[in-house]
């Protein structure tokens, strides 16, 4: 059939990256007897033909040529084959809804999704076959579909049954018992065989304790309701049958700091490329090392807790077994998992936080990194583990060498290096010297440069270093490998006023080469230091007229901070404000306060704007728009507050409360004006009260989402405290 392909007009078609006329080519290397020139392949297609799992006319048109692969045995790989079958049809499957409308490459709308799943399940059929393949990757690859693509529930539960019978290996059989449950979660006919299948396994007293714990979990996936007090215990003794603790003799002849199993046996990482700049370096490696798994229990475990969901004690103690496993790399995979519930929900987690410092092994650099990484995350949180780090890095010093921020062993420098970075989260001195070495270095500077800023106290030491470097820093580059924003950043947190010429100098450096995205955070470090910052005025009032509308505003904002002169910035606001969305400018006018009345009209006029386009957003079933918008109504809100006070109360807190409602992201601003407003915010008690009370840490997608959630829980307690007391009532007469 491969030769069939230039039967069809592959160019009018496209894909991710232009006319799909490569993909022939692309089918045919598929079967290449070339190695190389089949990954090639196989690369090029999901990059372009299924870019980030999109399904494009040229995926489908592929798809009977593929099948043509997958069905013949001289095919050399024909477990990726069936594996690129099956991604795009997990793709299409999950986009094919009644109604849908997508939009392909050439802006038209496309019925790909649709096309394909519907191909591929006219072929459900070939996917049994692949699953008796006498190739186990075949079989494995396969697996998946006989729960996605069999629209025949006795029929697919029929064939998931004898698979795993036929099957021995531990993974395929887990695969198996996913797919069972997969299907029973697609079909409602497959959900009662699928459970009663489950119960049965999961009892056997003569199954393998992976095989029970996999149908355990299966079944609370199908079956959330049939969870109860004794799913998670049960789940903590197959484990143990699992790794099963080891003899005492055992645990002797191991050393003591590896544990009993020893570090986990992953690859060591390469060097980088020394002309990539680190940062980048780092990202790339951040991606590849979070998608590793370790133990073939890890994606069934990640299963159960997103199954367990809220009932956080339930996790917690699941965890607990998990970290403290005499298995290294189940150790290593709880890691993350452990990060991500606390990052998640709040709680008490004492447990957890130890129980992560002692993964803080001084053998095992791998796991070590991962913890001090995940503890680092952790904000405050990660004060029990304060001393643990400290002793960590520490020992690092002492037995490796004083500059072990720069080790040339890349598993023991990262490892240092993230150990070094939670104890400066923690505003820990300790973490001064690693730091000192980063910057004397530069080795990985763009670390601690990130970091320095929690060391106020350290101000001395670090502030000349952060100066130099910023010096350095050629402005004719896009992109320099340290960041000036972030050395800014750094300089404005420390607020030793001996950086303001440096700074000076660098918002020079960038405007010449119009780099307005340096200009602006540098501008705004300047601000900062207000009045100490008096003799970059020459370079900040021009700025108030640069081509750049950000630099504009913070020029302005910096003019106002060092002079604090109303009539120079003022004026200069009436036109920033021209663009509703100039969320700079606005807070601007809330922080010079009622001086600012002139530009009360326009924000007035925003905020009257924004509500009416809300509300038409909310009539056309289209309320989702109003995520965004709610950051627009938060900060006219609070400017309207600082600037009228009492006046605007009756406007300000419902503006306030709808954006917190429409969008939870804007909680911590929403409660920081509130609290400024006083006894004026009590209409807002009980929204407050709700959000103190819930158990789910808002925005724990973000980096600092543990330390946000702090902040938002201790603004939360005061509020509720003042609002809870009713002002004393003005005697009579009295002025």
């Amino acid at each position: 059939m491969i030769n069939e392909l230039e039967s069809i007009d592959w160019a009018s078609m496209g894909h991710a990256y232009g006319p799909a006329s490569d993909v022939p080519q692309w089918l045919r290397d598929m079967a290449s007897p070339d190695g190389k020139v089949r990954e090639q392949a196989f690369s090029s297609f999901y990059s372009a033909a299924h870019h980030q799992g999109d399904v494009y006319p040229c995926t489908v048109a592929s798809l009977p040529f593929l099948f043509a692969m997958a069905d013949a045995p001289s095919t050399p790989d024909r477990a990726s084959v069936v594996a690129l079958i099956v991604n795009i049809g997990r793709e299409a499957v999950d986009r094919d809804e009644p109604g849908a409308i997508w939009i392909g490459p050439d802006g038209e709308e496309s019925t790909a999704y649709q096309d394909a799943a519907a191909l591929i399940r006219g072929r459900g059929e070939a996917f049994v076959a692949y699953a008796r393949d006498a190739d186990a990757q075949v079989r494995r690859a396969a697996s998946a579909g006989l729960g996605l693509f069999l629209d025949d529930a006795e029929r697919a539960v029929g064939a998931l049954r004898d698979r795993l019978a036929a099957e021995d290996g531990i993974t395929e059989r887990l695969l198996v018992l996913r797919t069972m449950g997969d299907l029973a979660l697609r079909l409602p006919a497959a959900r009662v065989p699928a459970w009663e299948w489950f119960d049965i396994i999961a009892n056997g007293v003569a199954v393998d304790a992976d095989v029970r714990l996999a149908a355990l979990v299966q079944r609370a996936r199908c079956v959330p309701e049939s969870i109860d007090d004794t799913t998670v215990p049960t789940a903590i003794g197959l484990l143990r049958r699992i790794t099963p603790i080891p003899r005492l003799e055992e645990i002797k002849t191991e050393d003591e700091s590896r544990g009993p199993s020893g570090p986990c046996s992953c690859p060591v990482e390469a060097e980088v490329d020394p002309g990539v700049p680190g940062h980048v370096s780092a990202a790339f490696a951040d991606l590849e090392r979070h998608g590793r798994v370790h133990a073939p229990t890890t994606s069934l475990l990640v299963a159960f807790h997103e199954v367990l969901d809220s009932r956080v004690g339930d996790r917690a103690a699941l965890l607990r077994e998990q970290l403290g496993s005499p298995d290294a790399a189940t150790r290593y995979d709880a890691i993350n998992m452990a990060r991500g519930l606390i990052a998640s929900w709040r709680g008490e987690h004492t447990h957890l936080v130890r129980l992560l410092a002692e993964c803080l092994l001084p053998r095992d650099s791998y796991t070590s990194a991962a913890a001090a990484e995940a503890l680092g995350s952790l904000g405050q949180l990660a004060e029990l583990a304060r001393e643990a780090l400290a002793a960590y890095v520490a020992t690092h010093r002492t037995t490796h060498r004083p500059d072990a921020w720069a080790s040339p062993h890349p598993e023991l420098r990262r490892a240092h290096q993230q150990a070094v970075l939670a104890l400066a989260q923690l505003g820990d001195e300790r973490a001064l010297p690693g730091l000192l070495t980063a910057l004397d270095t530069g080795v990985d500077a763009w670390r601690a440069v990130n970091a320095a800023g929690h060391l106020p106290q350290a101000a001395a030491e670090l502030t000349p270093r952060l100066v130099r470097l910023l010096t350095d820093v050629d402005h004719s580059r896009e992109w320099p490998d340290v960041s000036p924003p972030a050395l800014a950043s750094a300089l404005a947190k420390l607020g030793d006023p001996a950086a303001v010429p440096a700074l000076t100098d660098t918002v020079q450096a960038a405007v010449r080469h119009k780099q307005w995205r340096t200009a602006e955070p540098v501008l705004k470090a300047l601000a900062s230091f207000g009045n100490r910052a008096a003799s970059a005025l020459d370079t900040v009032q021009p700025l108030t007229e640069a081509d750049n509308t950000d630099v504009r505003t913070a020029a302005a904002a910096a003019l106002w901070e060092i002079e604090h002169r109303p009539e120079g910035v003022v004026p200069l606001l009436e036109r920033l404000l021209d663009h509703q969305r100039n969320f700079a400018a606005i807070s601007l006018a809330g922080r010079i306060g009622p001086p600012a009345a002139p530009v009360l009209p326009r924000l007035r006029q925003i905020l009257n704007e924004q509500t009416e386009m809300n509300a038409r957003n909310v009539q056309d079933d289209a309320a989702v728009l109003n995520v965004g918008n709610a950051w627009t109504l938060v900060h006219t809100a609070s400017a309207l507050w600082d600037i009228a006070g009492d006046s605007e109360a009756d406007t300000v807190v419902p503006t306030l409360l709808n954006a917190w409602n429409d969008n939870d992201s804007t909680a911590r601003d929403v409660l920081t004006c509130l609290n400024r407003m006083g006894q004026a915010a009590r209409p807002a008690l009980p929204r407050i009260q709700t959000a103190l009370a819930q158990p789910h840490r808002g925005n724990d997608r973000w980096s600092d989402a543990v330390g946000l959630d702090l902040e938002i829980e201790r603004t939360c307690r005061s509020l509720v405290a003042r609002l809870r007391v009713l002002p004393e009532p003005v005697p009579t007469g009295a002025e």
